[in-house]
């Protein structure tokens, strides 16, 4: 299996997105479909998450292999669609709400999402009509 991560960037905001905006936005995304998997344990004096990985899952193979990404572009209503749609199928996804505090004038703007790491397959089901960014 050779699994993959699509990360979906919002190109219709207003204003529009910085380059360096738009990276750490992806980023975001990408490492809260990660840190989603993790349950929190919480301790007197600290917090603990860890994430355990099944043999021969998805997961495995990709932490464990190359890491495979593909950056598509999308409008608000591409992202909540993808989103809603991986979500359904039991797809490992995030969606980032960026708070506003650097761009978009303090208000709560929808950024990214990001679907999988899962069988290309049936992410392509979901985001196989969006263009690369």
């Amino acid at each position: 299996m050779d699994p993959k991560q699509v990360i979906i960037i919002r190109t219709d905001t207003d204003p529009k997105m910085r380059k360096g905006k738009m990276i750490a936005q992806g980023a975001h995304a990408s490492m809260k479909v990660i840190t989603d998997m993790m349950p929190m344990q919480d301790y007197n004096d600290h917090v603990e998450r860890i994430l355990k990985i099944k043999k021969k899952s998805p997961l495995d193979f990709w932490m464990n292999g190359i890491f495979k990404k593909v950056v598509l572009q999308g409008k608000l209503e591409d992202l909540i669609q993808c989103y809603q749609q991986a979500s359904h199928r039991h797809i490992p996804c995030s969606i980032i709400e960026d708070k506003g505090l650097t761009e978009f004038g303090g208000k709560i703007t929808v950024t990214a999402v990001a679907i999988g790491p899962d069988d290309p397959d049936k992410i392509d089901q979901i985001t196989g009509h969006l263009k690369l960014l």
